[in-house]
């Protein structure tokens, strides 16, 4: 469970702070609420609504630790709540809990404030610390831009007057960047017809759309004694509601002609290719989509064809191994895009195989981790299977070709091959520094999405091997059960079972193991293995779920899981219930009347608790207990009571055969893919 990352005094707020607030609103969105002296919300912003999901009428009043602070996390907000009466004003990285259950970090901001009758109470001001990265990270990138751009860059206010002008741009005047601040472009640089400039830029302001290369010539006190000429381009700066906050203007120096305008045109692009693929690739968890991806924007852009292949053995679920030695290996290739389709190349298709040959280029990339050029004279190395005269003439039409690695956390995954033809100028230095930039990149999504897979299989394959398929044949009982593990994301840790006991008893155990993928799988498989151990020496339910919590809080503080765990005596025809922290088991009469378990529903598994209590509950003949996980009534789309209604309806008849009474409550829960794992455990009593 999350914890409380970071505490600290910090002064109280300017006055003058409160300023920003809208322009902070409009880049992150900042819950807001007040708590009295008595902790009991008091004001709740829409933000706070739409961030952690609480509508006010359901908030205002209720205690703010028993609804937004987890568990856990209880005594810290309380010691944090007395600081904060007395004065102290908090800062630091906190988890909330949402409506849905889930917990939000936010970077919270907690300050004294008088409550409705004058008392000590707080104001909590929150932003997702997910935003607050992505925002450091996008101002991070923005700023190395700004400061490493060879192209001079400068941001003016709607005055005209500069803001901001980075290092490329004060050498270009030849006029201090801190001399620039606060003043008009005429009084900085009047020489280099600055007030038609000016004309330009207001024009951009007044109708809100970009002006490129617009050519000025003069002489600037960098260089007194010659002309220069520099192409000017001007941008709107707009916030993110389209109110326009200034310009941004971008200037390069093209005295030396036209090479150096095509020079800053290819700049424009690469950055443009660069936040291109920020977007572009890495959109899914899927090996060919991001293979191919890397592959479109590659082609025609960069190159005439692209070709990624991964080795066969970084692949494999089972894969131990660091980087590649240089040895004979087998490559796959994921996905590739040639210029004609009419060439052998074209017979080169994604799922393909290729033993890389000794000495070849591809082992030489991937042994060394290192890119290499081939020219006009080097391409056809490209191909050493002396089978391959075709293929190989092909290759004698390109002009040059570079083979970059695949490398992701220090370990070579494949390669790819770029090319262009002989029409085309061949790679030149930045080009090259370029493709490796966006072959980086998309390794380390093919990374992401190799180990995705190779994780959930793993998962998988643990969840089926420990997850019961058959159950056994018990007196009094007809059973049935079903697990499945979401579509769109990690196989969880929701498990049943069925354990014959002495006596002609039947234990009965659903759970479910808080997260997801492996460690989940294998948590599951140790309370699975737990019950079973001690349900042979006849534990009874409440000590069974005690001995439970144990375990699961050996397994570390940051476990917990729910369970029920229930024992039905055919002789008797009750069954003795306990619970911690799951739903309540739905019991089904003969004649069709749903209920479900009013006693205590104890505490999850791994917090500590001790206090479980069971139930006793008759099961005539023809009656049904229906054992569940959350998965089956919770969903984004409806509430915890919505969820239990339906199943209610779906168990209303419960003389249909079993298992096409299961399928029919699978069907009427979960009509599309399930958003959460789900187990379902159905018991019917005989005679």
């Amino acid at each position: 469970m999350d914890t409380y990352q970071s505490a600290s005094r910090v002064p109280d707020p300017p006055e003058a702070a409160v300023g920003y607030a809208g322009v902070l609103r409009e880049l992150l969105p900042i819950a807001l609420w007040r708590e009295d002296a008595d902790g009991r919300v008091v004001e709740w912003s829409l933000a706070a609504q739409e961030l952690l999901g609480h509508r006010p009428e359901d908030i205002l009043g209720r205690p703010g630790t028993a609804v937004l602070v987890p568990e856990a996390n209880r005594g810290l907000a309380d010691d944090l709540t007395r600081r904060v009466q007395a004065g102290e004003t908090v800062v630091g990285t906190l988890p909330v809990r949402h409506r849905d259950g889930h917990q939000v970090a936010m970077e919270m901001w907690i300050v004294p404030a008088a409550d409705p009758l004058g008392r000590s109470g707080a104001m909590l001001i929150a932003v997702e610390t997910s935003q607050v990265l992505s925002m450091r990270d996008s101002l991070a990138a923005l700023q190395s831009l700004f400061t490493q751009s060879p192209i001079g860059l400068a941001t003016l206010g709607p005055d005209l007057r500069f803001l901001r002008v980075n290092d490329a741009l004060a050498r270009m005047n030849g006029v201090p960047a801190a001399d620039h601040l606060g003043r008009r472009l005429t009084e900085v640089v009047p020489g280099v017809n600055a007030a038609a400039l000016e004309a330009t830029m207001r024009q951009v302001l007044e109708r809100g759309t970009a002006v490129l290369d617009v050519r000025r010539t003069g002489r600037t006190p960098a260089d007194p004694g010659h002309d220069h000429t520099w192409s000017c381009s001007y941008a709107p700066l707009l916030d993110g509601s389209g109110r326009t906050l200034g310009l941004i203007a971008s200037l390069i120096d093209i005295t030396e002609g036209q090479r150096a305008q095509l020079e800053a045109e290819r700049a424009r692009t690469r950055f443009a290719l660069l936040a291109e693929a920020g977007t572009r690739i890495g959109t899914t968890l899927d090996l060919g989509r991001t293979a191919q991806e890397i592959v479109d924007l590659l082609v025609p852009q960069l190159a005439d064809s692209a070709d990624v292949q991964v080795l066969e053995a970084v692949l494999d679920p089972d894969e131990t191994h660091g980087a590649p030695a240089a040895t004979h290996q087998v490559m796959r290739r994921l996905a590739a895009t040639f210029p004609d389709p009419t060439a052998p190349t074209s017979r080169l298709a994604p799922g393909q195989t290729l033993k890389i040959p000794a000495g070849s280029v591809y082992e030489r990339v991937i042994a060394e981790g290192v890119p290499m050029n081939l020219y006009a004279s080097d391409v056809p190395a490209l191909i050493t299977d002396p089978r391959a005269d075709a293929l190989r003439a092909y290759l004698a039409t390109l002009g040059s070709a570079r083979m970059v690695p695949l490398v992701a956390r220090g370990k070579v995954l494949g390669a790819v091959a770029v090319t262009r033809l002989r029409s085309r100028e061949p790679f030149d230095a930045q080009d090259c520094v370029l493709i490796d930039e966006l072959v980086a990149r998309a390794a380390l999504n093919i990374d992401n999405a190799r180990m995705y897979t190779t994780q959930r299989h793993a998962a998988l394959t643990l969840q089926r091997s420990l997850t019961n398929n058959a159950l056994p044949d018990v007196p009094g009982l007809q059973l049935t059960g079903r697990y499945l593990p979401a579509s769109d994301h990690d196989v969880g840790g929701d498990w049943y079972d069925v354990i014959q006991l002495p006596r002609g008893r039947t234990g009965l155990v659903i759970g479910d193991v808080m997260g997801h993928g492996i460690h989940a799988a294998a948590v599951m498989g140790q309370l699975r293995t737990a019950v079973r151990t001690l349900a042979r020496h006849d534990v009874p339910p409440a000590r069974m779920l005690r001995s439970l919590d144990a375990v699961v809080s050996d397994l570390g503080e940051d476990e917990m899981a729910t369970c029920v765990y229930a024992v039905h005596d055919a002789a008797t025809g009750c069954c003795v219930i306990a619970r911690a922290g799951h739903p309540p088991p739905a019991v089904v009469t003969a004649d069709g009347t749903v209920a479900f378990l009013e006693g205590q529903p104890g505490t999850p598994l791994g917090t500590g608790g001790r206090a479980f209590r069971t139930e006793t509950v008759p099961l005539p003949p023809g009656s049904l207990l229906a054992l569940y996980t959350d998965g089956l009534i919770e969903a984004r789309d409806r509430d915890l009571d919505e969820g239990m209604d339906r199943l209610a309806r779906a168990l209303r008849q419960p003389a249909r055969p079993l298992e096409e009474l299961c399928e029919g409550v699978l069907t009427r829960l979960l009509p599309t893919a399930p958003q959460d794992d789900v187990a379902i455990l159905l018991a019917r009593t005989t005679a």
